[in-house]
């Protein structure tokens, strides 16, 4: 992978990205720069970026199917910019990410149980 950009069908790991994240900081002494304020101040200019690709397009299907290919390759670097921000500011937290959404994926069952929602929305009590 070093010098190159990998693709193919392989599935990607919280733990491999985490790793590459750091090792990426380590090579070029950004370290010192990734501070939890620091990491999460980034993450949030990167979600603006992606909330500007939406702005002005109003709803938009499933699939994106309207959308250009260089559209959704823009949107597919604005999303992994905001996956690797978020990753490496749980390592740098030391959480750990897959085993937290997993755990509030179990609590959000509880809380909003399917047996309590119509139509997808959750029912007040």
């Amino acid at each position: 992978m070093a010098g190159g950009i990998q693709g193919g069908d392989q599935s990607v790991s919280l733990d491999l990205l985490k790793l590459k994240m750091a090792n990426f900081a380590k090579e070029r002494d950004w370290d010192q720069f990734h501070s939890p304020r620091n990491l999460l101040l980034a993450l949030v200019g990167e979600v603006g970026e992606l909330s500007e690709i939406f702005q002005w397009k109003g709803e938009v299907p499933k699939g994106l199917p309207d959308w250009k290919e260089e559209e959704k390759v823009h949107l597919g670097e604005e999303l992994s910019d905001v996956l690797l921000y978020l990753v490496r500011l749980s390592d740098i937290c030391g959480i750990d990410l897959g085993k937290a959404a997993l755990r509030k994926v179990e609590l959000n069952a509880i809380k909003y149980p399917a047996s309590n929602t119509k139509n997808g929305i959750a029912e007040s009590g």
